[in-house]
């Protein structure tokens, strides 16, 4: 548990960056993983949106989920996160976040993406800077 007079919530802008920076890393990971298949339908742009909504959407969103997930719950910080100085805590007792509601924040993370990132505005809304994933697993974003 830390003394609530030591924490800073984490700025709007190290979260996007940190933001950014996730999704580059799991969009790459998701290219090396699908990367065969990509090239076989990358002339015919027909095959690749078909590709692209059967075969990607899914393990994407599962890779999202697990990679948000376990990092936050194990290091407090995912790799963008640990890159802009920030990192996820409990917003009930400031410590660290329990896997449960690590995994429901990246859910949540997940529905504030599909919805046209509604979910991550409305952190400009709030005195916390709670985005609507952190209202889902209970959690604050703090400089590390």
């Amino acid at each position: 548990m830390q003394n609530s007079s030591e924490l800073e919530l984490a700025s709007m802008r190290s979260r996007a960056l940190a933001f950014v920076i996730d999704d580059l890393l799991v969009t790459f990971i998701v290219l090396i993983i699908f990367w065969d298949n990509i090239i076989a339908v990358s002339q015919n742009m027909e095959a690749m949106m078909y590709l692209m909504k059967t075969d990607l959407v899914m393990p994407l969103i599962t890779l999202k989920v697990l990679y948000q997930a376990v990092f936050v719950w194990y290091y407090g910080a995912t790799v963008g996160k640990i890159v802009a100085k920030i990192r996820v805590i409990d917003a009930n007792h400031w410590g660290r976040v329990s896997f449960f509601s690590a995994l429901l924040r990246s859910v949540g993370r997940i529905f504030s993406e599909m919805f046209f990132y509604v979910g991550f505005l409305i952190g400009f809304f709030n005195d916390g800077r709670k985005t609507f994933h952190d209202f889902t697993g209970r959690t604050l974003v703090v400089n590390a």
